[in-house]
């Protein structure tokens, strides 16, 4: 509805993992800022080389001390996948660096479409581990001995109903936007170690949520 500039739907989701964040913490002396909550607006966290602002901030006393980056891809995976990742690792190694908590939460459909220059439908990709395999090497790290790895990561892959005799972004944007359609995890069996939690966000949010209280 808002096209892909708009943060509205960051807004939506960010909000929502901020309100469940906050709740698990069950202490008042914790805050969260986002897209959507607190005032409405990212907060920029300590970082080691350069000051970040971030998807979603815990703050403690009105100071920030974690962080938590949102990543949800809905096309063109591979073009961008390398990119992705870097970004995330750099992030994260500049806000753990400075002793901060990070963590991230990669959503991605099992099946996502990849346009061509002109928004039309080139083919469709189907995630499976070996498209995530950079995230399954992430997933076995130490994460005490490499601060490029989040604290704990979140992947989820997610199934949408299927659609079919679409040609184009506009096509297939319109028929989501005029039909009823679900949305469950996908059973894409992935084997990650123990630093990734998959198609889990119950256990991930309690792990925030300890892990924050431990700090």
């Amino acid at each position: 509805e808002t096209g892909p500039r708009s943060n509205e739907k960051l807004k939506i989701l960010h909000s929502a993992i901020s309100k469940d964040i906050k709740f698990r913490l069950h202490d008042n002396s914790y805050s969260l800022k986002s897209l959507g909550y607190g005032n409405g607006q990212e907060c920029k966290m300590k970082g080691r080389y350069l000051d970040k602002y971030v998807d979603i901030t815990i703050l403690e006393k009105g100071i920030g001390i974690a962080g938590i980056a949102v990543k949800f891809v809905m096309s063109n995976y591979s073009q961008n996948s390398n990119n992705y990742f870097e970004n995330m690792l750099g992030e994260t190694a500049n806000i753990r660096s400075a002793k901060s908590p990070y963590y991230q939460v990669f959503i991605i459909p099992d099946k996502v479409p990849y346009y061509d220059k002109s928004n039309n439908i080139k083919h469709w990709e189907k995630i499976s581990e070996h498209n995530l395999s950079k995230y399954v090497n992430l997933s076995t790290d130490n994460i005490d001995l490499f601060l490029h790895s989040p604290n704990k990561t979140l992947v989820c892959i997610i199934h949408i109903d299927d659609v079919d005799n679409v040609c184009t972004k506009e096509e297939y944007t319109n028929y989501y936007l005029n039909n009823d359609f679900n949305i469950k995890y996908s059973d894409t069996a992935v084997r990650f170690g123990s630093s990734i939690i998959y198609n889990n966000y119950e256990l991930f949010a309690d792990k925030v949520a300890n892990g924050v209280r431990s700090l």
